[in-house]
Parts: structure tokens; sequence; C-alpha cells
């Protein structure tokens, strides 16, 4: 599993922008990012290769951060690289509550980003399909 970043947001210009720069100040470097939003706000969530450093510049700057714990998964990237993931924790009626990807400099492999009703057990079911998990560790050279 891997530290993943919340980040609430207001809904006006500049405030992704902040983020960013505070980030960029401390040398932290943004592996993923997604941005869903409402009429009010933003929730910027993020994967970074210093995720406990990132929290603390953030919160310091004023903007509310908090750390999760989500799935990392290498996938081919390839047609149907990411039905194997689904379709495996469908199979456990495992609920997939957010997913995002990413690509790394390697052309041939994709990573995606999920969020499950149960970690643990996802995880698990993921490495009995001989999925490769991504740890942080992992994160900071990709």
């Amino acid at each position: 599993m891997v530290k993943q970043i919340s980040i609430f947001l207001a809904n006006q210009p500049g405030m992704l922008n902040k983020a960013c720069e505070i980030l960029a100040k401390e040398k932290i470097d943004i592996r993923a990012l997604t941005v869903a939003d409402t009429i009010d706000f933003g929730l910027l969530r993020l994967i970074t290769d210093k995720p406990d450093k990132a929290v603390a510049a953030l919160n310091k700057g004023g903007l509310s951060a908090i750390e999760h714990e989500v799935l990392a998964v290498e996938v081919d990237d390839s047609p149907g690289g990411l039905a194997k993931i689904t379709g495996a924790l469908l199979k456990e009626k495992i609920n997939i509550e957010y997913a995002y990807a990413f690509v790394s400099r390697s052309a041939d492999k994709a990573y995606v980003v999920l969020r499950t009703d149960d970690l643990p057990r996802a995880q698990k079911v993921l490495e009995k399909t001989l999925v490769r998990i991504i740890s942080d560790k992992e994160l900071e050279s990709i």
C-alpha cells in the first residue's frame, strides 16, 4: 500500500497552484494526481515521493491535508490490463470507491491507484492474480 494525500481546496482560482507551489518549494515530486470538484470545494488527491513531508508542508501552508492508504498496482499498459484488476476485485465482491492511473517512463507499464472498501483483502486478491503491488519506496524511483 502507498500513502495518498487528500487536500480540500476552495473552488477558487489559484488554489491548485497554491498546493503545487508549496510542494515545489519543498522539492516534493508529484507522481500522480486527480481532482474532484463540487460547487464549493475541490478534493485534490496526490501520490508524492515524500508523503509525510508533503502533508506537513501543505498543512503548514494553510491547506487541510490528510493521508490515506491506497493500493498502487502495476499493470500492463495494453488493452485488458485494467480489466484484469477490476475483474479480480469484482469476483470477490470488493467495491472500488475510486481509481486513477498514471504511466511511468517505461512504455510497457502503467499504474493504477485504487481505494476500496477493504484494502487488505483487495491487496490479497490482487497479489493472487500475480499483479505487482507498488510500495511507497518503489514510487520514489518511478
